[in-house]
This record gives C-alpha cells, sequence and structure tokens, in this order.
C-alpha cells in the first residue's frame, strides 16, 4: 500500500504541474472580472471544453453509482446523455452567446426581463450544490478510493483533502485551472477505466453466464432503476435539464471564445458519451456481481483492486482522485459563479475582484460539504438517490427555461410561483405517491408530469397576473 500512495502522489503532482504549466502558458489577462474568474476569459479550445464537461459529468457519482447498481440497464443515463449533449450544442449554446451569458440564470433575466426567476433559481442552484453535490462528490470519490486501498477508518480522510485542493484550484486558478485540470486528468481516467473493462471480462473468460437475466437486459421491467417506458417520458427532458439548463455543466460550454470552437467541445464530448462511458459505468459493475455477488456502490473500488495489478493500482487511485477534485473545483466554481454574480454583486455590493469574494465564498462552500459527507453513507444507491433528489428541482427549473424560450410577455412571477408549485408537486408524487397512481408510476414519470405541470401552471397564472400599465 506504500507503493500504491507513493505512485498516486507521484500521479497526482505530475498532474498539478502540467495544469500550473498550461495556465501559466496561457498569458491570459487576470483583470479580475466575473468572465475571468467563471469563464476563464473565453480563451478555452474545443479540446478543454469537451475534457472539462466530459470529467465534470464523469467522476465517482457515475463510476461508482452506476456500476453500484451492478446491471447494463443503467448504460441509458449516458446513452440518454448523447441527445442532451447534442440538444445542448444545437439550441442552447448558441442562445448563451447571443444573450453573453456568464451563468444560466442570466438567460432567465434577460427573457424575463428581471424579477424573482433569476434570484430564485439560483438560490436553487446553489443550495443543491452545497447540500448535494459537493458532499455525494467528496462521498462517491471517498467511498472508491477507501474500498480500492482496503482503507476501513472514516471516508473523511479522504474527502477532507480532495475538498481542500478542489478549493485552491477554484481559488488560485478559477475556470481555467479546473478545465485544464479535467483534460489532462480525464485522458487517464478514460485510458484505465477501458483497461479495468477489458481485464475485468477477461478474468470471467467474457462468459456472463450465471448473471441474472435482468442483469443484463437493456430493458427494464416495472421496479426496475429505470423502466423500459421512461425512456419515452421524462428521460429526455431530464437530459436537456442536466446538459442545458444545469450551472455546473453549461458554464464549460460557455469557455470557448466562438459559438462554433464551443459547439466542436460539445460534439467531441458526446462522441465520448456514446463510445466510451457506457462500457466503463456498468460493465465491471455486471462482473463484480459474477465474481463477488452484490456489493452495491463497493463494487466498483472491489473490481478494479481485483484486476488491476498492483502497480497501476495507484496510478488509478490518483487520477480518480484528479476526477474527484475537479469534478468538485468545478461545482464549486459554478455555484460561486452564481453567488457572485445573482446575489453578492447585486445585493451586498458591487464587485470589483471576483477572485477576491471567490476565496471567502469557496472556502465556505468546501467546509460544508465535508461536513455533511457522513449523512451519504446510509445511501442504499448513490446514483438512484441523486437521480430522484434530482427531480425536485430539475423540472421545475427546466419550465422556467421552456416558457421563458417559447412563450412571449410571461412575468417572472408566473415563473417563480409555477417553480415552487413544482417543488412540491414532484415531492408528493415522488415521496409520498397517492394511491391513485398506477403500479407502473415511476420517479421519471414523475418528472414529465410535473414538467407539464409547471408549465401550465405558469402560463396560467401569468393570466391572472394584472396587466403593466404603460407609463
Amino acid at each position: 500500500m506504500i507503493v500504491q500512495l507513493c505512485v498516486a502522489l507521484l500521479i497526482s503532482a505530475l498532474i498539478g504541474y502540467a495544469t500550473w504549466a498550461k495556465v501559466k502558458s496561457a498569458h491570459a489577462a487576470h483583470d479580475g472580472s466575473g468572465r475571468d474568474v467563471f469563464l476563464a476569459g473565453g480563451g478555452l479550445s474545443w479540446l478543454y471544453v469537451a475534457g472539462s464537461i466530459t470529467l465534470t459529468n464523469l467522476s465517482t457519482e457515475q463510476l461508482v453509482g452506476n456500476n453500484g447498481n451492478q446491471m447494463l440497464l443503467l448504460a441509458w443515463w449516458e446513452l440518454a446523455g448523447f441527445v442532451g449533449l447534442l440538444i445542448l450544442a444545437g439550441v442552447f449554446v448558441p442562445v448563451y452567446y447571443r444573450h453573453g451569458c456568464t451563468t444560466v440564470t442570466e438567460l432567465l433575466d434577460r427573457r424575463y426581463q428581471g424579477g424573482s426567476v433569476r434570484v430564485l433559481v439560483a438560490a436553487i442552484f446553489l443550495v443543491g450544490s452545497v447540500l448535494i453535490y459537493i458532499p455525494a462528490a467528496l462521498y462517491s470519490g471517498s467511498l472508491f478510493l477507501a474500498t480500492m486501498l482496503g482503507w476501513q477508518g472514516s471516508l473523511l480522510v479522504f474527502a477532507a483533502p480532495m475538498a481542500a485542493i478542489a478549493a485552491l484550484y477554484t481559488i488560485l486558478g478559477g475556470l481555467r485551472a479546473v478545465a485544464v485540470m479535467d483534460t489532462f486528468a480525464g485522458i487517464g481516467v478514460l485510458a484505465i477505466a477501458l483497461l479495468v473493462v477489458v481485464l475485468a471480462m477477461n478474468a470471467i473468460g467474457w462468459d456472463l453466464s450465471g448473471i441474472p437475466a435482468e442483469r443484463l437486459t437493456l430493458v427494464g421491467s416495472n421496479t426496475s432503476p429505470i423502466p423500459f417506458h421512461t425512456l419515452f417520458t421524462g428521460m429526455v427532458f431530464i437530459q436537456i435539464f442536466y446538459w442545458s439548463t444545469n450551472q455546473n455543466i453549461t458554464q464549460k460550454a460557455m469557455t470557448a471564445p466562438t459559438v462554433r470552437e464551443a459547439q466542436r467541445g460539445v460534439l467531441a464530448a458526446a462522441a465520448v458519451r456514446i463510445l466510451v462511458i457506457p462500457l466503463i459505468v456498468v460493465v465491471p459493475g455486471v462482473v463484480a456481481f459474477k465474481l463477488f455477488g452484490p456489493l452495491g456502490d463497493a463494487a466498483y473500488g472491489r473490481i478494479v483492486a481485483h484486476v488491476l495489478p498492483s502497480w497501476l493500482i495507484g496510478s488509478f487511485a490518483a487520477l480518480m482522485a484528479a476526477a474527484v477534485i475537479a469534478h468538485t473545483a468545478a461545482i464549486l466554481n459554478g455555484a460561486v459563479a452564481l453567488y457572485s454574480l445573482d446575489f453578492h454583486d447585486r445585493f451586498i455590493a458591487p464587485i470589483t475582484d471576483h477572485w477576491k469574494i471567490a476565496l471567502r465564498a469557496t472556502v465556505a462552500m468546501a467546509v460544508i460539504g465535508v461536513a455533511l459527507v457522513p449523512l451519504f453513507e446510509n445511501a442504499k444507491s448513490i446514483i438512484n438517490l441523486l437521480q430522484q433528489l434530482n427531480g425536485l428541482t430539475s423540472m421545475p427549473i427546466l419550465s422556467a427555461f421552456i416558457v421563458g424560450l417559447l412563450f412571449k410577455g410571461v412575468k417572472a412571477e408566473a415563473a417563480s410561483i409555477a417553480i415552487l408549485f413544482g417543488v412540491g408537486f414532484y415531492g408528493w408524487l415522488s415521496f409520498a405517491p397517492p394511491a391513485f397512481l398506477p403500479v407502473w408510476f415511476h420517479y421519471i414519470d414523475a418528472m414529465l408530469v410535473t414538467l407539464v405541470a409547471c408549465v401550465a401552471v405558469a402560463l396560467g397564472v401569468n393570466r391572472l397576473l394584472p396587466r403593466s400599465v404603460p407609463g
């Protein structure tokens, strides 16, 4: 284990040095503006856009969570993500660039002519990032490292250092450093993760016999994590929200100098999504089931430790730690952008140097994220928990974008009321389902119903609100 830790530290140091060298060689002028800190000055090429999008999404939540279900069915999240990225490239990237957005909430500000909806959506994103996404990323990464390295102690031993390093990247390098680190670490993660697939299949002689049929099918039953019918109900809208209106992802697509360069990066990320990601997030878990039985979220770490040669375990540990750090730093950077531009600058005091604000906000968010890691240790499946929790806010927020982009003259107050309605409505359908719902009704179905209901509520309330009287 000492050798593995030394290799891990060496690889981590090399990634850090390569990131520092690349960022320094960019010769970017740092003026402390929001665009400088949160969009890398708009100077990233398509390669770094693709790398940052890929690794912001592909962290241990996907590798640990999807493999933790130990069934091929979870590949649908990644296959559907391909469609989501195409929609981001073809529809939303031109809109964000046309409006000169730094955060996704700025688009709402343009479409609704200001008002409460921007602040409400930013607050929801902030709460979700700090209370759910940051601690979930640190938890899943810590669990993977602990399982792979045979650590039996507290996960905070891994979570705290990774959070501290992520905070440093966010504070010292902004999104430019995060995107570069994403790309360097992502190349290594994808390479070794594909090697794990090959070695895992080789460990069972490429023979999947003996594994229950429900773990090998892509057609989910009504009781599975992804019932087949949900691919035609809420799945596509989940992907539109995640890839096109989610600050943590969409921010990366706004870092290129031109729309065309941004679209090239998003399409490159889509190619990786369809060709590579589905294999690495489900096959190792299925093999782990055949070798070890049901392990839940510990499956990926167990199979990696089993099939990788010892000299590679340290390398993969370092790359996965780098992936968690970059993923956490990306969430931190997105959350700090929302706080700085949507709250501090508007309600507290105008910001002249975003680097200073980023320092204080990043430290506070990282500390809270680490403190919440133990709360996730009782989750049966981290990926299924996150997907279900996402529904509380994802469809209500998406409804605000749909109404704002497709309908004219809708007041911000109507969209805000619809969002608040949607949070409660989805919570009722998903967590306390009424008796009249059919037995096949799934939380993914609840997302579609919630989205339609929110759009209807926004348009209905807008008709009831008093019309503005021309001055």
